[in-house]
């Protein structure tokens, strides 16, 4: 009788119940480790730092781009006042604008303010972050550590992803 009850179970079970089981798992165990990867993102305070990238440079390169979103969830503006980071002998804040169709850059002095209860993009064209005296050249696929010190929020590390050379940092893949 005890042979006769794994067989009778197996006609009970509709057909193609493994493959949907084992679809069922599979299924699972993507979104587990979906959910589990860990976010782009890093905090400060009241300040969400979102997707820090920047673009694998040519060999010989001095500088190379920095960008990012900062949220501020707070009731009060805050200020990028710094960035450090291991990859350039220093790290400057920059805007991009065009006057008179000349496309101009320039260092931004004082910081850049952080509205509250508003967002900043840097990104190409725009403000932005130069990594200047570069000690090696960034590479795609891989991460570099930079300090970005905030007037309020104080200092938080965050790491750059580093994208191909022409890519513009996927930034509507991670909007809110």
């Amino acid at each position: 009788m005890s042979n006769l009850l794994p067989a009778a179970r197996a006609q009970a079970r509709p057909r193609g119940f493994e493959q949907l089981s084992l679809a069922v798992f599979v299924l699972l165990l993507l979104l587990a480790c979906v959910s589990g990867a860990p976010a782009h993102e890093f905090k400060a305070g009241d300040l969400e730092i979102g997707h820090p990238w920047s673009r694998a440079t040519p060999p010989g390169a001095k500088v190379a781009g920095g960008y990012f979103t900062v949220t501020n969830k707070g009731s009060s503006p805050d200020r990028l006042l710094s960035i450090s980071s291991e990859i350039s002998d220093k790290a400057e804040l920059h805007e991009m604008g065009v006057k008179d169709g000349v496309m101009t850059m320039r260092p931004v002095s004082g910081g850049l303010e952080i509205p509250a209860g508003g967002k900043v993009e840097l990104k190409p064209g725009a403000y932005h972050l130069m990594f200047v005296g570069l000690k090696r050249q960034p590479k795609q696929g891989e991460k570099f550590a930079a300090m970005l010190t905030f007037e309020k929020a104080g200092s938080v590390s965050v790491e750059f992803a580093v994208e191909g050379m022409g890519e513009m940092g996927g930034m509507d893949d991670h909007a809110e």
